[in-house]
């Protein structure tokens, strides 16, 4: 069974839906580690409720993204992590974790990459008037969401639509869409079994 590390900087919507998916037995994966920027974050709390092991730390703490990429790679490494799985992580992933991980960290993006990359693209989409949105999940590169795209799916902007509205609409999408498509990445990857 693949393990999954889970990292996350905030609410933990998406690493909740990872959560109940296996523990409901729609995701054939361990969720073995959390790892978050904000010690403070609910993601935290969730992964404590749940007891999921956390690596909670604060980035000041240390004197270049590099030290703590290589104390996270330490984490990673004693759970014994198959994939890592960027769920609301709002950091850039280096070369450090890059070169340790390449082609197994997965991210997910609320909008139709390539538009919309980086930060509030739920904002950008409204600014830009569009009328369809969604959610893109990619393996992730050194660019910001510029990695090889795996799974979209369409959201329609409504007329009214506030920022609250349409992100409540795209992250009912991305908890259903990356539970999918993480299910079938683990899958695809699983050793035969022989009878």
């Amino acid at each position: 069974m693949s393990r999954l590390a889970v990292f996350a900087s905030g609410s933990g919507s998406n690493f909740q839906s990872l959560v109940n998916a296996v523990e409901e037995k729609r995701l054939d994966a361990e969720i073995s580690l959390l790892v978050c920027d904000k010690p403070e974050a609910r993601a935290v709390g969730r992964a404590h409720y749940h007891h999921i092991p956390c690596f909670a730390f604060s980035a000041k703490a240390y004197e270049s993204k590099e030290a703590f990429e290589k104390e996270i790679l330490k984490k990673l490494e004693e759970y014994e992590i198959d994939y890592v799985i960027l769920a609301g992580y709002m950091r850039l992933i280096g070369p450090t974790l890059l070169e340790a991980y390449g082609g197994r960290i997965i991210n997910i993006h609320p909008s139709l990459l390539p538009s919309f990359p980086g930060k509030d693209a739920v904002g950008q989409a409204l600014e830009a008037g569009v009328k369809v949105t969604g959610v893109t999940i990619h393996y992730v590169d050194a660019g910001m969401d510029t990695g090889p795209i795996i799974a979209q799916e369409a959201v329609v902007v409504s007329e009214g639509d506030t920022r609250e509205s349409l992100q409540k609409k795209i992250q009912q999408v991305e908890h259903k869409l990356y539970v999918n498509t993480v299910n079938q990445i683990v899958q695809s990857t699983k050793e035969p079994t022989v009878n």
